[in-house]
């Protein structure tokens, strides 16, 4: 019977404890809904379901049913649940509690949705509104800006007459003076299935621009030719492009405007949308791509446009661009992916020398020269731009013209300056005739002075010979001469040279010593020479050899030199004449100066063009050269008795 007892005692303390437990599972389950929902929304919903009593109540019982009623909204709920019921009924109240919870939050997120869309509709139609109301009330415009739009058309319609240069132009192949031989393979380098990029050479003013303007037309209508009858000619000058190297602007390469600081399109920037801006590469996409004066071009612009070339495209990058985000159209996708197309032949034109460009660039691209104008070349652009001006040349105009400039540019502008002088005068009349006075006159208002001062090539004088130097494109003639006197002293005579002429030059007339030693047996130590290059020209090279040989010896021996011979030449030791660059820009210049015979190595004998009034010599010795200038010495020089 005692045992018994405890048994039921032990009953009853394990059920008072169970109770405890699920009476603090109930008290925490409406704590966390009275913090969720808050006290006062609580106490205001358990009122509507009538279940603020039960709610209140200590039974657990009772308030699992007021909970029960306030999370299932249903006041009809008036079974008490058994104590033994309790666990189950929190985790069904749980699962329930879970789902509305989640339901709300989803909720939640779908009017913030629709209340942003709302916004930006509702933006749209007030914006649209708006400009409903501007066209109802006469658009944007008004007096101020009507006025402004007035006085630009009035400047549109106001223009002075074109140019000369637009008129004095050529506008075909055939009327390219002096040049036959650069245009036609111009040509032949376009008119290939295959072309290839070019860089022009040549000195100013010969029409390098406008071959390859005019070599595009006749390209076009070829039909080995890939270039299409829309085919573009781009044209910028190298001197004036510039660019960023943070990549912000590039007008020849093509850059991206970020949204942010550069200001995209409104569409675009709103969204954060980078905009590539293409360049004038893409811009000549299927055609050409002329830069003018290409060597003054940014090396590092330079190396980016190698790129471009072997790529046939332009690659944007940004850090604004997420090829995930959708409002970003299908053309900038496009370009940030795949880039843009950059197919074009590119045409630099260049006063500088080949080596004076970048070897990477110069690699890729064939060369072709333009000559320098001749005298007869320049006076010929003359006749032609006078007929297209309508004007009539005195005789002898276009001769004064051709002795002031090697360029068929200058030459056209001063028959153009000569003209509006004419006209000044009163002289126009029906067709004005241009006189050797006007263009004298204009000349002189130009500071103009003769391009190659003729030289006096009659007789023959002792210690003075004529050499050949060549600065850039073109080239002309250096007046050498030396004088020898009896050194005081036997052996310690001195030899004295301008500095200004350069050291290889100062070197030149010690190896001229020693090949004059060589071939007449004298130490030039037992005199004092003198060796001046006239006008103190700077003489950038070994060429002057062979002259200064020709004028100590005559200084030495006394010799009169025969002042219608020139002659360029590196001299060696052994008294070789060595091969030397510009052979047709020196020729050219020694024509103007009227030389009737040059002297030049007989390697550079394929260098030699054309050139009916001069007669070109090629002499591998220095002894072959001497009897061209010693006349009557000939037996002597033969005899090897110098």
């Amino acid at each position: 019977m005692k045992k018994a007892a405890t048994s039921r005692l032990a009953q009853k303390i394990n059920c008072s404890a169970e109770r405890e437990q699920i009476k603090r599972e109930v008290n925490t389950f409406y704590s966390f809904l009275s913090g969720l929902l808050g006290a006062d929304r609580l106490i205001l919903k358990a009122g509507k379901l009538e279940a603020l009593t039960l709610l209140r109540s200590r039974r657990p019982e009772e308030k699992v049913l007021g909970l029960q009623r306030v999370i299932f909204e249903n006041p009809a709920l008036t079974e008490v649940p058994a104590l033994a019921e309790i666990p189950e009924l929190l985790q069904l109240l749980y699962d329930e509690l879970a789902e509305k919870m989640a339901r709300r939050a989803v909720e939640d997120t779908i009017e913030q949705k629709i209340a942003a869309k709302m916004k930006e509709k509702q933006e749209e139609y007030v914006l649209e509104i708006k400009r409903q109301l501007l066209k109802e009330q006469g658009g944007p415009e008004n007096p101020q800006t009507l006025k402004k739009y007035a006085e630009l058309e009035k400047m549109r319609h106001k223009a002075l007459n074109c140019f000369a240069l637009d008129v004095l132009r050529p506008k075909r192949l055939e009327e390219i003076v002096g040049q036959e031989a650069a245009v036609t393979a111009l040509l032949a380098k376009l008119a290939s299935p295959y072309p290839q990029h070019i860089i022009l050479y040549g000195p100013p003013g010969v029409g390098k621009t406008t071959a390859a303007r005019l070599a595009l037309e006749a390209a076009r209508e070829i039909a080995t030719s890939p270039f299409a009858a829309d085919a573009p000619f781009v044209e910028v000058d190298g001197t004036t492009l510039r660019w960023d190297p943070r990549e912000t602007t590039n007008p020849l390469l093509g850059s991206v405007h970020d949204p942010i600081y550069q200001g995209a399109r409104r569409d675009l920037s709103d969204g954060g949308v980078p905009e590539p801006k293409l360049g004038l590469v893409t811009e000549a996409h299927g055609g050409i791509l002329f830069i003018d004066e290409i060597g003054e071009l940014d090396l590092a612009l330079q190396n980016k446009l190698l790129k471009v070339l072997e790529d046939k495209r332009v690659r944007f990058e940004s850090a604004y661009y997420d090829p995930a985000d959708p409002q970003v159209p299908k053309y900038i996708h496009k370009l940030f992916t795949e880039g843009a197309p950059a197919d074009f032949v590119l045409i630099g034109a260049t006063t500088r020398s080949p080596e004076e460009i970048n070897p990477a660039l110069r690699s890729r691209c064939s060369a072709v020269y333009f000559e320098p104008l001749t005298p007869a070349e320049v006076e010929k652009i003359v006749v032609a731009a006078a007929a297209r001006l309508q004007v009539a040349l005195e005789d002898n105009a276009a001769a004064l013209i051709a002795e002031y400039t090697t360029e068929g540019r200058q030459a056209v502008n001063i028959l153009a300056d000569a003209y509006g002088l004419a006209l000044c005068r009163g002289q126009g009349g029906a067709a004005p005739v241009i006189t050797c006075a006007l263009v004298r006159e204009t000349l002189r208002a130009g500071r103009f002075v003769p391009n190659a001062c003729r030289k006096k090539t009659e007789g023959a004088y002792v210690g003075r010979v004529y050499g050949l130097g060549v600065h850039g494109f073109l080239g002309g003639v250096i007046e050498i001469e030396a004088v020898a006197f009896p050194a005081a002293q036997p052996g310690k005579g001195r030899i004295r040279f301008n500095e200004t002429a350069g050291s290889m030059a100062r070197d030149s007339v010690f190896n001229a010593a020693a090949v004059i030693r060589r071939l007449t047996g004298e130490d030039l130590h037992n005199y004092d020479l003198h060796v001046n290059v006239i006008g103190g020209g700077q003489i950038d090279g070994p060429s002057a050899g062979l002259a200064v040989v020709v004028a100590l010896l005559s200084a030495i021996k006394g010799w009169p030199v025969a002042q219608e011979v020139a002659v360029t030449g590196e001299i060696s030791l052994q008294g070789y004449v060595r091969p030397v660059g510009g052979i047709p820009e020196k020729l050219y210049g020694a024509r103007l100066a009227g030389m009737k015979t040059v002297l030049v190595p007989a390697e550079n004998r394929g260098d030699v063009p054309d050139l009916p009034d001069v007669q070109v010599v090629p002499v591998e010795t220095v002894e072959e050269a001497l009897p061209w200038f010693f006349r009557g010495r000939e037996k002597a020089l033969l005899s090897g008795n110098v």
